[in-house]
């Protein structure tokens, strides 16, 4: 694994809200800071995050909402609350900009689900996941490396432009798909997640230079069911540039592999010259709240099969709550883009 760079700032950590609402119970927050340390000890080395500033934050991501996060907290505890901001009334119908007081109503504007709450250090976890990504994404442009990987924590790929959720807040893997764009990259994003990443999908929706291919469960019975379904292709000359691949409950490598390289021609087919990886291991089938039946060793060869088309690859973390097989299972996915790199190499002796 030493071709392949890993990044990762531990102020990541600071983000530990206490709970979150599931199935209608309170329940511990699943999206923990441990995840990221158990994957940070498993790695033989960690390169820190550098900071590129809000810029490549505000590509992505509208200024109000950005201000939002920064701040959310604080009004909450302002306004005489305890613990963590979390929403409680949200816009179903003409979701527009509003001049709102109350952070309240902030919080069901600018999120869509009740599991997503921000805490003390939530803002400066996000920016620096966002920044861990932007660093990863440097080493592969700066010709250091073919492929690199982010430790990004809290996830990002259900934040849209104006919205948190599921655990995410800033889209690392769209933020630094976006500056890759602005500086001349041809970009395909491949998400690998349990779930859709739908904030990436919006994000990108009408843009026919950037691929978005999604594999996940089928919304139809998981989260986040609104969006990820086959027919959402894409919007205007974009059209075909989103493409989703739901997958039922209880998928395996068997199958899992043909949906694989379908996504992979896509990729070709876009004539892409750099690949966002948005990697969850809640695929893995000890996952505690996902339902595919993905082994360790599967993460091998998946990586092996996405590291065949030769393209260099920014590995963006994502989900994974299965916390004792985690860093197992990252290291797994990593050792196939190194094994892969390897082989080619040999080839060209």
């Amino acid at each position: 694994m030493g071709s392949v760079p890993a990044f990762f700032d531990r102020r990541q950590l600071s983000h530990e809200p206490a709970r979150e609402l599931h199935n209608g119970s309170w329940v511990d927050y699943s999206e923990k800071a441990s995840r990221a340390e158990t994957i940070a000890a498993g790695l033989p080395a960690l390169s820190p995050a550098k900071d590129f500033g809000l810029e490549p934050l505000l590509a992505v991501h509208d200024p109000d909402y950005v201000e939002f996060l920064r701040t959310a907290h604080e009004e909450w505890r302002a306004s005489g609350r305890d613990g963590d901001a979390i929403g409680y009334s949200w816009p179903v119908v003409r979701r527009r900009s509003l001049a709102l007081e109350r952070i309240d109503a902030k919080l069901g504007r600018y999120s869509f689900d009740a599991a997503t709450p921000i805490a003390a250090g939530t803002w400066e976890a996000s920016y620096w996941s966002a920044q861990t990504a932007l660093t990863a994404l440097s080493a592969i442009l700066d010709g250091d490396a073919h492929a690199s990987f982010a430790l990004s924590r809290p996830p990002g790929h259900h934040a849209g432009r104006d919205y948190c959720g599921g655990y995410c807040y800033l889209n690392n893997a769209a933020i630094a798909a976006r500056r890759a764009q602005r500086l001349g990259r041809r970009v395909a994003i491949l998400d690998i997640d349990y779930h859709h990443g739908n904030g990436t999908q919006d994000i990108f929706y009408d843009d026919p230079d950037v691929l978005f291919v999604s594999m996940h469960a089928d919304p139809a019975t998981d989260y986040p069911f609104f969006w990820g379904h086959a027919d959402e292709r894409g919007s205007g000359s974009a059209t075909g540039k989103t493409i989703n691949l739901p997958l039922p409950r209880g998928t395996g490598l068997d199958g899992y592999a043909k949906p694989l390289d379908e996504a992979l021609s896509a990729v070709r087919a876009h004539q892409a010259d750099l690949l966002v990886l948005s990697f969850g291991a809640d695929t893995f089938e000890a996952d505690p709240i996902s339902y595919f039946r993905i082994k360790q060793d599967d993460y091998r060869e998946i990586a092996s099969r996405i590291a065949s088309i030769g393209l260099p690859v920014l590995i963006v973390m994502e989900g994974g709550y299965a916390i004792d097989a985690l860093g197992t299972n990252v290291r797994a996915l990593l050792s196939g883009f190194e094994s892969q790199r390897i082989n080619g190499a040999l080839a060209n002796c």
